[in-house]
């Protein structure tokens, strides 16, 4: 599918989209875009921390603090159906502001919350904002690559991702411990970063991503002809990829505290915090594997980390739950990097937003219904269960990719490419 890209698809050195002496580069534009992915898994992450301590300040029960952190993705899910392929009728640039403008009010909220119907309503307009940038930052990263550098778009999406989720637990660990306003001051810092963001996103060229005669309507993401297997592959290891999220943003922080034994915030989110180093690492230097290959290593490393989690909290061993979250990360990344690199090589310019928020889509819808489910059962039958519950799910998820990919292996051939190859043959 990659051989058949238009020649209007494929990136070159001549500045792309300017639309006037302000616009930014194409380089800088890239790393504006990237700044954008990170933001989203940043803003995921944020309360982490936090969940614990509005969970003793306003006694609030398991199912309470987990719904919190699932309106989110479901928020993110609702407006990825109706709105997925916005960006490719309005341009990448417009989506992306008016994404960050609502990310900017969730932290706000956030920031300034006195009770828990401010964090409801803070989680919800973050997921507006994710809804609108997690599918038109990954594509704008493609389309602002240029000779050169066009292969590591994939990989370079993957290590922004685990940047933010990195920067969201480490930083907010050691404000929630050791910083006033527990849980106020971790908010202000990214509703900075965000503004900081928007700023940026401003002087992005207008027209990135805009169809030449289209009209936007609202309606639900679909495929261009083709893409099937290849988006059936992609989705699922990219949705377990992301269903990792529940346990370790929704109740890691928990598990850590309750479980594991380990009172400190900022020790708490530096061992969190080794599921996104692990990933982005991994995100550069697996970028050469071949997506088949890097989704099977990432299904096998998905299940294992699984297994360990659910023996840390049998055991309450700090250095298992530490192995757990390396090895979950090396999952995760695999899975999430190769399922975008076969979307990047077998979808059109002209689709690839639509296509990449319908991916989103599949991933975030099954991060809200687990972690739905997970809160209510941690609620009745106590945080163990349901840690063990949810890594028995992320274990059948990972099986089921190793099944598809065994399934669907020839009908996936085309993009067999190695994730360097896949970026090249678009420059």
């Amino acid at each position: 599918m990659s051989g058949s890209v238009a020649e209007s698809d494929r990136p070159s050195n001549r500045p792309l989209g300017r639309s006037g002496p302000l616009a930014l580069g194409r380089q800088a534009s890239f790393w504006v875009s990237a700044g954008v992915v990170a933001h989203t898994l940043w803003g995921s992450a944020a309360p982490a921390m936090t969940y614990q301590l509005y969970a003793e300040e306003w006694r609030l029960t398991h199912t309470v603090t987990t719904g919190i952190f699932a309106i989110y993705p479901i928020v993110v899910v609702t407006v990825l159906i109706f709105f997925g392929d916005i960006s490719d009728h309005i341009g990448r640039r417009a989506t992306l502001l008016l994404g960050l403008g609502a990310s900017l009010i969730g932290a706000f909220l956030f920031a300034v919350a006195p009770d828990v119907l401010w964090l409801f309503a803070g989680r919800a307009f973050m997921g507006v904002g994710v809804g609108l940038t997690a599918g038109p930052s990954t594509a704008a990263m493609v389309e602002f690559s240029v000779q050169g550098q066009a292969k590591r778009a994939a990989s370079i999406t993957a290590t922004a991702q685990a940047f933010g989720l990195a920067a969201a637990l480490l930083l907010g660990g050691a404000l929630t411990q050791y910083a006033p306003w527990p849980t106020h001051l971790s908010f202000w810092l990214l509703f900075g970063l965000v503004a900081m963001l928007f700023a940026a996103t401003w002087f992005l060229p207008r027209r990135l991503g805009r169809r030449a005669s289209s009209r936007w309507r609202p309606k639900v993401p679909s495929l261009p002809s083709g893409l099937r297997s290849t988006f059936a592959l992609a989705s699922i290891a990219v949705t377990t990829a992301y269903t990792h999220g529940v346990l370790v943003l929704s109740l890691g922080g928990q598990v850590a505290r309750d479980l594991v034994g380990s009172p400190n915030a900022l020790v708490n989110g530096a061992a969190l915090s080794l599921f996104a180093i692990t990933s982005g690492v991994l995100g550069i230097v697996a970028r050469d594997l071949r997506p088949r290959p890097a989704m099977m290593l990432g299904a096998i490393a998905s299940a294992v980390g699984m297994g360990l989690l659910a023996l840390s909290c049998a055991w309450h061993g700090l250095s298992i739950f530490l192995a757990a979250t390396v090895i979950s990360g090396a999952g995760y990344s695999l899975l999430f990097l190769a399922g975008l690199a076969m979307i990047n090589g077998a979808v059109p310019a002209q689709h690839r937003g639509g296509v990449l928020s319908a991916l989103y889509l599949f991933a975030y819808l099954s991060q809200g219904a687990v972690a739905l489910v997970l809160g209510v059962v941690a609620t009745q039958r106590g945080l163990s269960f349901a840690v063990n519950l949810g890594a028995g799910v992320i274990g059948l998820l990972s099986m089921a990719t190793i099944a598809l990919l065994a399934t669907l292996g020839n009908a996936t051939s085309e993009v067999g490419l190695s994730i360097n190859q896949t970026q090249r043959s678009r420059s």
